[in-house]
């Protein structure tokens, strides 16, 4: 699929998703203000295209002071998490305000999830199969075949899979995927 249609694609799909979900998405900032103090948004440092640095946000769902790290990493996550923060990720409510990092360009609807900064291993095997260039995804392949329960080689063995076979029809299946993923709570941690 080409760069600039699939990038058209990307600002439709969210500029559609915002209109639809405006609400959902004002009763999602309200009841994380109302549960917990702190921000709203928690904006983390990820690994855009080209292992580029870029601002992605999501609703907050641990509680201020959380180390930055990847959930698993943590000792026990539910300490961390805030009052409605296990709900938001079950649901992935809290990946809604990455329609901001879509419309500004960072992400796209489907591609490699981004890293977090400090994901060294996982950078430097994506870097390797040549999967750094593709822009990342709200969702992606690796997503929608294991999510949060796959190795990172798996992971990145599905990346470089999309890399060689991306397509409008193999995107369109990992939404419709993704979808019914994200209904019945399939490969999520919490």
């Amino acid at each position: 699929m080409a760069d600039r249609f699939k990038r058209l694609f990307d600002l439709l799909l969210a500029m559609v998703a915002t209109a639809v979900l405006l609400v959902p998405i004002v009763i999602v900032a309200l009841l994380v203000r109302l549960s917990s103090p702190g921000p709203v948004l928690y904006w983390s440092d990820r690994v855009g295209v080209r292992n580029r640095i870029f601002r992605m946000p999501k609703f907050r769902t641990m509680k201020t002071g959380t180390p930055a790290v990847a959930t698993h990493l943590l000792n026990d996550p539910d300490v961390w998490l805030t009052p409605v923060g296990g709900f938001l990720r079950k649901t992935s409510l809290d990946e809604l305000p990455q329609l901001w990092s879509i419309l500004a360009g960072d992400m796209s609807f489907v591609g490699p999830r981004p890293a977090l900064f400090n994901q060294h291993d996982l950078i430097a095997l994506r870097t390797e199969k040549g999967v750094d260039a593709l822009v990342p995804g709200l969702t992606g392949w690796a997503q929608v075949n294991g999510r949060d329960e796959l190795s990172i080689l798996d992971k990145v063995a599905l990346d470089a899979e999309y890399l060689r076979s991306r397509s409008l029809w193999l995107d369109l299946r990992i939404i419709v995927l993704t979808f019914l993923k994200v209904v019945r709570s399939e490969g999520v941690s919490h």
